[in-house]
């Protein structure tokens, strides 16, 4: 009986370690020191899941479209602030807006969010 706690007990700590290391600081991934990035794009993929959803977004520029990620609040946030799972629409034009990737990728942490009629998305994030 105690090897089966042990077991149990064990399992569950590698579980909370693998929730923990899949969430990450803001200040490690994202910049504030520089100006934020507005992107305008047509939605690719909108996810609302824990524990941050995602808005892919595919991006006129040069002569071809490239690909933008913006990561946003917890849904449980993005709830009270007004949004839900189906705000976006995949082939809706919306304007992103939020602190660029310290990597220099093309990944974003929003901000606020225009919607194809003009209007905010919710309420800003920021």
């Amino acid at each position: 009986m105690k090897k089966h706690v042990i077991t149990g007990g064990l399992l569950a700590a590698l579980a909370a370690v693998g929730t923990a290391t899949a969430h990450h600081s803001f200040a490690v991934f994202f910049n504030t020191d520089v100006k934020l990035v507005k992107i305008s794009g047509v939605v690719q993929d909108f996810q609302l899941r824990n524990p941050h959803g995602t808005i892919t977004l595919l991006v006129p520029h040069a002569g071809r479209n490239i690909i933008w990620r913006a990561e946003t609040n917890s849904p449980s946030l993005l709830r009270r602030r007004g949004w839900t799972p189906d705000i976006i629409h995949v082939g809706d034009k919306v304007t992103l807006e939020g602190w660029p990737a310290r990597d220099g990728s093309r990944y974003m942490r929003l901000k606020s969010a225009i919607g194809p009629d003009g209007k905010p998305i919710g309420q800003p994030l920021g």
